[in-house]
Parts: structure tokens; C-alpha cells; sequence
């Protein structure tokens, strides 16, 4: 399962996020989203899980979860939408 994980510290790396994750199960992939300018955190990433149900329950358990003093906003991602050619 892909997981969004929101508001995040932007002093937050991916090892920090997949810590946090693996107390609940196997952690496949951490990626937070830099910006393509500033090669800074976006304050967002994704987390896949292999196990549906460890992936629900880490859902519901850090959904809310202070993380480097910011609450985590923490729900199943949805799939990515096309965007269009702004030029």
C-alpha cells in the first residue's frame, strides 16, 4: 500500500520517516519530495508497505503523531493525477 505523509519537518529524511514506519511492519520505499529548484524538502513524501493491514494500522496509529515537533498527516495515497503541459 502507498501511504501520503504530510506536514512534514523539513529537517526530516527518509530514514527518520522509515523508522517511524517499521515499528508497524515491512517498509518497501521512503520518498520525500525535494523541490526541484531549491533541492529542499516539499514537507510531503510517500511510504509503501508491503502488508495492506500493517499499512492501515500505521495509518491510524501516526495520522495526527507529533514527528519532530510537526503532527503528521498520514492517509493512503490516492493515485497520481495526469497533469497537463502548462506551455
Amino acid at each position: 500500500m502507498n501511504i501520503y505523509v504530510g506536514n512534514l519537518s523539513y529537517d526530516a529524511g527518509e530514514n527518520d520517516i522509515r523508522k517511524v514506519f517499521e515499528e508497524f511492519g515491512a517498509v518497501e520505499t521512503v520518498k520525500i519530495i525535494m523541490d526541484r529548484d531549491t533541492g529542499r524538502s516539499k514537507g510531503f513524501g510517500f511510504v509503501e508497505m508491503t502488508n495492506d493491514d500493517e499499512a492501515k494500522k500505521a495509518i491510524a496509529d501516526l495520522d495526527g503523531k507529533e514527528h519532530l515537533d510537526r503532527a503528521l498527516k498520514v492517509n493512503a495515497a490516492r493515485p497520481r493525477e495526469e497533469r497537463s503541459n502548462r506551455w
